[in-house]
């Protein structure tokens, strides 16, 4: 609006009089005054406002339930296939070696013959031994016919004892003599023992000349060669038994609460399949500088799986801690409302804002530590754009309508 100015309005004014002056002037400082229809109009509208909230429709919402349930969270650990047998196989005695029956990367069962000694000397030594075997045994027979040739006569001295030719000098004599056969068919079966010792570690030796597998696996790595001299304990190959396998895994200190012995867990390989393991043994040693323990799983295989190896590399799920009652709440419910995390609750058709406090993430939903029980319902739906106060409407099951 455009001000006339005092002084040019008097000028064009057809009489000039000091009312008509007077008149004028105060119109124009009237006219200057701030008018005060926006404060009646932002009055006129907060009304308004307030009866177009009370006749508003409720805004449609879909609500879910705070609830209880036990914590079943997991945490992925990276484990590895150990195997529980493996290590080199030794000769038991010493001897040059004939011939090496196996090669790296061959299989062998149990008790099958890997490595054969030159057994000449070991044959010789077993006849020796037999021998001295029969030897001690005729000795025996000896002695036992000695004894028994002393006994006849001691019997016929006694028989003699009231006749003029009894000698009680020869039959205490008899008596001694007898009881040196006996004791001498003691130190000979005693030697027989000994010889027959001597023949059983012989035929030992013998059979040790072929070395055997221990148990199933294969050949990692060969030690010795045809012609080559070993020492008893000497490494003849490296076995590894694949067939008997278990998962090794450092799993940090804290997660060890919900690992006993006999806890069903799952891993997979690079695949999505899942298999399923049970918990052997927590060995109680921890490194200190990962602040993790060895844990031993058994796992379980429907049917025998080929293709394993040894330090292949497996994920396992493992419990995050040992199980319990979390209070929980769907995440979509929460909103981050001037750093602060709140949610909308629905109680008696209105929507009233609660702060949260929250823990750990499980699955789609959050632990709450404080702020909310359980059985309440949560907005999930329709929440970004509610008031506090606001009316609501859902189902019973919580769907928006």
């Amino acid at each position: 609006m455009h001000l006339i100015s005092l002084s040019g309005l008097l000028s064009r004014a057809p009489f000039t009089t000091p009312s008509v002056v007077l008149a004028t002037a105060l119109a124009l400082v009237v006219l200057a005054l701030p008018s005060p229809l926006p404060a009646q109009e932002k009055d006129d509208k907060k009304a308004a406002s307030a009866k177009e909230t009370q006749g508003e429709k409720p805004a449609p919402v879909r609500v879910d339930a705070v609830r209880s349930e036990p914590l079943h969270q997991t945490v992925p650990v990276i484990g590895r296939l150990v195997a529980r047998q493996t290590g080199p196989v030794a000769a038991r005695i010493s001897g040059p070696v004939r011939e090496i029956r196996v090669d790296v990367g061959d299989r062998v069962e149990a008790d099958a013959i890997i490595a054969v000694l030159v057994k000449d000397s070991l044959e010789r030594k077993l006849e020796l031994r037999k021998a001295r075997v029969a030897e001690a045994v005729a000795a025996i027979k000896t002695v036992r016919a000695q004894a028994a040739l002393l006994s006849q006569e001691l019997k016929r001295l006694e028989k003699l004892r009231k006749s003029a030719a009894f000698s009680q000098a020869r039959l205490d004599d008899k008596r001694q003599e007898l009881v040196m056969a006996q004791s001498a068919i003691a130190e000979a079966k005693a030697a027989l023992m000994s010889t027959q010792a001597e023949s059983k570690l012989a035929k030992i030796d013998l059979y040790d000349a072929d070395i055997r597998a221990p148990y199933a696996g294969a050949v990692t790595q060969r030690h010795t060669e045809a012609g080559a001299f070993v020492s008893a304990g000497g490494a003849v190959v490296t076995l590894i038994g694949d067939k008997n396998l278990e998962i090794e895994a450092d799993v940090p200190s804290r997660r060890i609460a919900g690992l006993v012995p006999g806890t069903p867990v799952t891993f997979r390989f690079d695949t999505p399949h899942i298999f399923d393991a049970v918990v052997r043994a927590v060995v109680p040693e921890e490194n200190a500088l990962t602040h993790t323990r060895r844990v031993r799983f058994i796992p379980r295989f429907s049917a025998p799986r080929a293709g394993l190896a040894a330090n292949q590399s497996v994920t396992l799920s493992l419990p995050a801690g040992p199980p319990r009652d979390v209070v929980t709440v769907h995440k979509d419910a929460i909103l981050n409302l001037k750093g602060k995390t709140m949610a909308f609750v629905a109680e008696s058709g209105t929507a009233s804002i609660r702060p949260l406090n929250l823990g750990e993430a499980v699955g789609g939903r959050f632990e709450v530590l404080g702020g909310i029980a359980p059985g309440t319902l949560v907005i999930v739906r329709g929440n970004e754009r509610l008031r506090p106060g606001q009316k609501i409407s859902y189902d019973g099951d919580g769907a928006a309508r």
